[in-house]
């Protein structure tokens, strides 16, 4: 297979209108949807673990600052593009391979009025096609746990990346009491879980207590309730841990 499956992919996270539910939820919890923030916005487009925190300590440990031009890998609906574009004046090309999110991402940056720094892009993490474009920052919460191929996922990083460059990443990883109870957030069983080990491990928790507005009642439903409780067994139990770490590019080789 050249890259992801599209049509799996599509088919397990694709929600149609989904820009108008997140909007509605927002309405409902009391937000003037005609003058959001990025604040406001967060509950509802930050889907991944710690949320809006998350994003911004692992910016924080990355050193992020104006100017810096920003690959945002599996972006989703953009809550962390938008929060690097106005909080620390990155330029973010996100892609993601799931179409509805990107037309829903795409609309609310439009919203927000941060499209001339945020840019919305339908791609594959297995095949990013930049056109030649190399960034000073690869970013990526919480993608790489359907992928099998990592090698191939961390070569790609590396090609988008100038020497010297940074990989921010967060990442779910298995912890040291194994098997992991399912479900999770990313998957219903083993078959499209892929995590790795990491020798040492600390970052944001796999799950917590969800606001009616928060991005994960609105995509998950009713199917989120097992994911939770699951993800609390896992945390509690050391099955699955949540790393953040910042690498950065070697400049050159030795002869």
């Amino acid at each position: 297979m050249n890259g992801s499956d599209a049509h799996a992919t599509n088919a397990y996270w694709g929600r149609d209108g989904l820009e108008r539910r997140i909007l509605d939820a927002l309405a409902a919890a009391g937000r003037n949807v005609d003058a959001l923030t990025v604040d406001e916005l967060a509950p509802a487009d930050h889907f991944h673990s710690g949320g809006r925190s998350a994003t911004e300590r692992l910016a924080r440990l990355a050193q992020l600052r104006p100017g810096m031009r920003v690959l945002d890998v599996g972006g989703g609906l953009g809550g962390p593009a938008r929060t690097l574009a106005a909080k620390f004046g990155c330029t973010v090309t996100l892609v993601d391979l799931t179409e509805s999110y990107v037309r829903a991402g795409a609309a609310l940056t439009a919203r927000l009025g941060l499209a001339d720094r945020v840019t919305h892009r339908v791609g594959d993490a297995l095949a990013l096609d930049l056109g030649g474009d190399v960034f000073d920052v690869v970013w990526t919460q919480n993608s790489g746990m359907n992928i099998p191929d990592k090698a191939r996922l961390y070569a790609g990083f590396a090609r988008a990346v100038r020497p010297g460059g940074l990989l921010a990443l967060q990442e779910p990883m298995a912890g040291p009491v194994q098997p992991i109870l399912f479900p999770v957030m990313w998957a219903r069983d083993a078959g499209a879980s892929f995590l790795r080990r990491p020798d040492e491990a600390t970052g944001p928790s796999t799950g917590t207590d969800s606001p009616a507005h928060s991005v994960q009642r609105i995509i998950m439903g009713e199917a989120l309730e097992p994911i939770v409780k699951a993800g609390q067994r896992n945390r509690a139990e050391r099955r699955i841990v949540m790393i953040q770490a910042v690498l950065e590019r070697r400049r050159s080789t030795l002869a």
